[in-house]
């Protein structure tokens, strides 16, 4: 299996391991109605963009940031801080450079994400 394969596996078991945790009533969080932790799987061709700085993003993977950073910035910034992706070994201080790596025209430059700010 290669680690590419190992990795999205990983991100595969580390979401169902979250969904199937038990949870108290939640309206709408940064994602809407859809937990960022589950949003996180549309993410899954970032595997090794979120690792690697130097690794270009797939173009699946640029098409899943916009989307969901189109969505909201909230929601993209939620989803690269979240569980599911540092269990598949996301980094978020390189997650953050990927809609800069994608020639985003449209990100949000300046975003403070948590500790990090989108370039």
């Amino acid at each position: 299996m290669s680690m590419r394969s190992l990795l999205v596996l990983a991100l595969v078991v580390a979401a169902a391991a979250c969904l199937a945790a038990p949870r108290g009533a939640h309206g709408a969080g940064e994602c809407g109605k859809t937990p960022a932790d589950k949003m996180a799987l549309k993410l899954a061709p970032c595997a090794s963009a979120g690792q690697d700085p130097k690794s270009a993003p797939s173009s699946g993977c640029c098409t899943a940031v916009h989307t969901i950073g189109k969505q909201s910035p909230k929601c993209l910034c939620a989803v690269m801080l979240s569980d599911t992706a540092k269990s598949a070994g996301i980094k978020p201080e390189v997650a953050m450079s990927i809609p800069k790596r994608c020639n985003l025209v449209d990100r949000p430059v300046g975003y403070k994400c948590g500790a990090y700010t989108l370039p």
